[in-house]
């Protein structure tokens, strides 16, 4: 799926990094020349393509884990961490400073199991405040200092699911660092691309792609022609 600012550019069946180059292909070298950014899934298919995709994910899986190994069971509403779950996957700009005591006191106390979430959420927010660097103008120095701040936080916690996180940035470092220098991503086409899903569920499913790729287009570029004109698809 492509996007543009008017709305969806383009539907192509496959997802192999010949179903891109060929999409692309149709396109005038003008056209490709023009391009100055590109924004997608952190997809190694879709990353070669171009060149010729957790945080809170991250938190629930080390809460799950630690209490497993710790307690040797599943958790139960009783325990600490149970009970500050959902303030764990909040920023903490969300908290208020009394709600942060109060996820982050008892965890203190638990010993281990809660030492080892709070770190988690530390490096969480930790790369939220990276992240956040983004359309700010923050200059490499700013922006360093934050990501070493973040690998740091990583490389000194015991837990698999961090290093796996620190692992994933690494490798996409470039991209992501192009995201924090341009201010774009790809949110808006995962909006469109919720919408698609939307479609093909009201249909109960397309048999022919062509009517699915006309559908598609008629609902996702109905702002940006401000009516629907299908001799223009």
């Amino acid at each position: 799926m492509v996007r543009l600012r008017g709305g969806l550019l383009g539907q192509v069946e496959g997802r192999t990094v010949a179903d891109v180059l060929a999409w692309l292909a149709t396109k005038p070298l003008t056209w490709r020349k023009n391009i100055r950014h590109v924004a997608i899934d952190m997809s190694a298919t879709y990353c070669a393509a171009l060149r010729t995709g957790l945080p809170h994910a991250m938190l629930s899986l080390v809460r799950r884990r630690t209490t497993a190994e710790i307690r040797g069971r599943r958790g139960r509403a009783t325990d600490p961490e149970w009970k500050a779950r959902r303030r764990l996957l909040r920023n903490r700009e969300d908290l208020t400073d009394e709600q942060l005591a109060k996820m982050w006191n008892p965890l203190l106390d638990e010993g281990k199991i809660g030492q080892t979430l709070l770190t988690a959420w530390i490096v969480k927010e930790s790369l939220r405040t990276l992240l956040a660097l983004a359309r700010t103008g923050a200059d490499r120095h700013r922006i360093g200092q934050a990501r070493y701040k973040f690998l740091t936080w990583c490389a000194d916690a015991d837990i698999p699911q961090v290093h796996t996180l620190a692992t994933t940035v690494d490798r996409w470092w470039n991209e992501i660092a192009a995201f924090i220098d341009t201010g774009h991503s790809n949110a808006k086409s995962h909006g469109i691309n919720g919408v698609i899903k939307l479609v093909a569920r009201a249909a109960f499913g397309f048999r022919n792609a062509t009517n699915q790729r006309l559908r598609t287009r008629c609902v996702t570029t109905r702002r940006a022609r401000g009516h629907l004109r299908t001799a223009q698809l």
